[in-house]
C-alpha cells in the first residue's frame, strides 16, 4: 500500500451536489456521472495504482472499481463520504473481490500501512504487526504462493524491472545510501500523474536496504 491522502476540497462538484440535493441517499442511488467522477479523482490522488495492491489501473470499468474502505454494511452512513472511498482493481479474488464487508484494520489512509507491510524480493508480503497480517489476509495481498501466486510474481517481475531500469541489479543489492535515496525519490515521482505499477512496493524494499 501506499498512504492515500483526502484532501479537504477534493470531493467531487458532483456527488457534493448529489448530497445537497438528496438528504436521504445513499451510494446505490448515485448515477454513472457521480460514479465516474468519484472514481476519476480516486485515481488521481492515487496516481493510477489500486489503493490496496497498487497494481496499475486504467480508469475503465473494467479494471478499477469504486471501493468502500469501511464497508457499506459496516457503516451505511459512510456510503456517501468521500474519504471513505478508494479506487481498487477488479481482479478476482484479491483486494475489492476479497475485501466484501470485512473489517480493514489497516488502511491507505494510515501512514503506517507503508511500514508495517514489508515486501520482498521474491514479491512476497509479510505483516509486521497483527492488524497487518489481518489485512493481508483480507484483501488476499500475497503473503504465500497458494494464497496469492499470480500477484506475488507480478510484484516479483516488476520488482526486477523497476530495480534494472535504475541500474540497481537486485542479487547485489546497493550499498550507497545517497544513491537509494535518490533512486527511491525518482521512482516515488508520479509522471505524467503516473506512477508504474508496483512502484510503492520497490521502494519499500529499497527503504529496507537504507535502513
Amino acid at each position: 500500500m501506499r498512504k492515500i491522502t483526502k484532501g479537504i476540497h477534493s470531493e467531487p462538484a458532483s456527488l457534493t451536489n448529489f448530497k445537497r440535493t438528496n438528504g436521504a441517499a445513499t451510494y446505490a442511488d448515485l448515477s454513472e456521472t457521480e460514479r465516474t467522477d468519484i472514481r476519476s479523482r480516486c485515481l488521481e490522488e492515487q496516481h493510477y495504482l489500486c489503493a490496496y495492491c497498487c497494481k496499475e489501473i486504467s480508469g475503465e470499468n473494467h479494471d478499477c472499481m469504486n471501493e468502500h474502505v469501511e464497508a457499506r454494511r459496516i457503516a451505511p452512513a459512510r456510503s456517501l463520504d468521500f474519504t471513505n472511498i478508494v479506487s481498487s482493481c477488479t481482479t478476482p479474488g484479491q483486494c475489492d473481490a476479497s475485501h466484501g464487508s470485512q473489517p480493514l484494520p489497516l488502511t491507505p489512509f494510515m501512514s503506517e500501512c507503508e511500514t508495517e507491510l514489508e515486501f520482498t524480493l521474491s514479491g512476497k508480503v509479510r505483516g509486521l504487526t497483527d492488524r497487518a497480517k489481518e489485512t493481508i489476509k483480507v484483501l488476499n495481498l500475497g503473503d504465500e504462493l497458494q494464497n496469492n501466486r499470480s500477484l506475488i510474481e507480478q510484484r516479483k517481475q516488476f520488482i526486477q524491472s523497476i530495480m534494472f531500469s535504475n541500474g540497481i541489479d537486485p542479487e547485489d543489492g546497493l550499498d550507497d545510501d545517497e544513491l537509494l535515496e535518490m533512486v527511491i525519490n525518482d521512482i516515488s515521482t508520479p509522471k505524467n500523474g503516473k506512477l508504474e505499477a508496483f512502484a510503492p512496493v520497490v521502494v519499500n524494499v529499497l527503504k529496507q536496504w537504507v535502513a
